[in-house]
């Protein structure tokens, strides 16, 4: 049963929390009226479905948003807040923001293909209603000596320009002493894993504790960064945002990703220890999802008050799957980068040295050669090679997947190509080849993703069972006059069907 706002827990627990973001976020003003975002040529993927594995993490809770369109999100894992504010609570959810919150499925509810749909609305009247939600669970905690991960795929409302004026789709979690308080912000921490506003090609990754104002992260600003999305724009495609919380060392330090590129980090010691052990001497966090429309934020960077006339309702903010994991600690084993992926581990990254590990590692890339204005479509021309031996598995009925980051910079007409082959034995034989048509990159900087869905060019013989068996994997240029860049570490996955 969705939870209505009097009985809901907290959300946006910024009292003023970001009333004063202009300051820090105004460079971004001029960015936002008169930057064009460059897209990709290709469209926006479509939900992956099952949350991702992710080798050497326990899976600790997870949502891929499967059902029925229309359907509200699971009330047994989320409540929904409505109206403009907590009861008791500051006004307009501490913010500014002027939507009101609603549970109508005009505003939240899935769409049929795997997706969670969060869609701002305006009426005839002007006034702006939206939708957030929040895990009802609020123990998503670090364990001692472990690492927790908090991570979603998450595409922006795909609106640009003075269109997207007033819109602010965020990702983040805050700590569960909130819940029924409402006013012991920002002692209790938050952690935004993506905001963004107006529509600009940017994620921002914050930190909330201590005090407001001031306090060791800077109140109401928070300590933040910001970077574009890699490859396509963050509201042209989905990206995968994630943030760390790691005890494994003497000081505790927090992470920002996107798609795997590490942009924002925080450390015990920059913070001190009392507003650190405010802000996780507690039972945990819990995880929000909302767009809201206007408020500082967004105001602060457009340099006036959003909404405007001009700011087009109806643009969606797409969430593929939310997933939180542990490793390390008491929370799961993390295992070694360089173990073969022998028993439950089939998924492998791509590793600069050419091999291929079971865990993801520093994200880097290397060169693809350019194929010199040939054509080596379905023949590997000085392709870059991975390699692992010594793989164990039956296999499990299915077939090769993969997520390639490429990006051949602005030259025209290129394009890349992979082939994956197995031995099954390890003997020197391949009994299964698979070649896949190759990837068309665009003329923009930024990586792109490759991926299975090209489909098989062709294939030789058959899969079976692994038994001290060895992949490969090789990458190079099918067309074109110019190199490309592959992203290695956890830029590129392929996972294999064995179990």
């Amino acid at each position: 049963m969705s939870t209505t706002s009097s009985t809901a827990p907290p959300l946006s627990a910024r009292p003023g929390a970001r009333r004063h973001k202009a300051a820090l976020y105004a460079v971004f003003g001029a960015v936002a009226l008169v930057c064009a975002l460059v897209a990709s040529s290709f469209g926006a993927q479509p939900a992956r479905g099952d949350v991702p594995g992710a080798p050497g993490w326990d899976l600790k809770w997870s949502d891929d948003f499967d059902g029925a369109a229309g359907a509200l999100p699971s009330s047994e894992d989320w409540q929904i807040d409505t109206g403009h504010g907590y009861p008791g609570g500051p006004a307009n959810w501490g913010t500014g923001e002027i939507q009101n919150y609603t549970d109508s499925t005009d505003n939240i509810g899935l769409d049929g293909g795997g997706n969670l749909r969060i869609t701002p609305l305006r009426d005839g009247a002007g006034d702006w209603t939206s939708a957030r939600l929040e895990t009802k669970r609020a123990d998503f905690k670090a364990p001692e000596g472990g690492t927790l991960r908090i991570e979603g795929r998450v595409r922006m409302p795909d609106v640009t320009g003075e269109q997207a004026l007033g819109y602010w789709p965020a990702f983040w979690a805050l700590g569960a002493p909130y819940r029924g308080n409402y006013w012991n912000w920002p002692s209790t921490g938050e952690f935004d894993v993506m905001e963004n506003v107006n529509g600009l090609n940017r994620v921002w990754g914050v930190l909330h504790c201590g005090v407001n104002p001031g306090g060791p992260c800077n109140e109401t600003s928070g300590l933040g960064a910001s970077r574009p999305c890699p490859g396509p724009a963050c509201q042209a495609d989905f990206h995968t945002y994630r943030f760390e919380w790691d005890r494994s060392g003497s000081d505790e330090v927090l992470r920002w990703y996107v798609d795997g590129e590490e942009f924002h980090s925080v450390t015990e010691s920059q913070v001190g220890a009392s507003a650190w052990a405010d802000m996780t001497d507690h039972a945990g966090y819990f995880i929000l999802l909302n767009v809201a429309m206007g408020g500082a934020f967004p105001d602060g960077v457009a340099g006036h008050a959003t909404p405007t006339a001009a700011t087009e309702p109806g643009h969606s903010m797409l969430v593929d799957y939310v997933a939180v994991w542990t490793a390390g600690g008491d929370g799961g084993d993390p295992g070694d980068p360089t173990d073969p992926p022998g028993g439950d581990s089939s998924t492998l990254y791509l590793g600069a040295d050419g091999g291929l590990g079971s865990a993801g590692s520093t994200p880097g890339s290397v060169t693809v050669a350019s194929a010199g204005g040939a054509n080596h479509d379905g023949s590997p021309n000085q392709p870059q090679t991975f390699t692992i031996e010594g793989v164990d598995g039956p296999y499990d009925g299915g077939g090769t997947g993969f997520d390639l980051f490429v990006d051949a910079g602005d030259s025209v007409g290129n394009g890349q190509q992979v082939r994956v082959s197995y031995d099954r034995t390890g003997d020197g034989s391949w009994e299964r080849t698979e070649t896949y048509h190759y990837f068309a990159t665009d003329p923009v900087p930024g990586f792109e993703h490759y991926t299975e869905d090209r489909g098989l060019k062709s294939s030789t013989g058959t899969y079976g069972d692994m038994d001290g068996g060895t992949v490969r994997v090789e990458v190079w240029s099918a067309i074109g006059n110019g190199t490309a860049t592959l992203g290695t570490g956890d830029r590129s996955v392929v996972h294999l069907p064995f179990g």
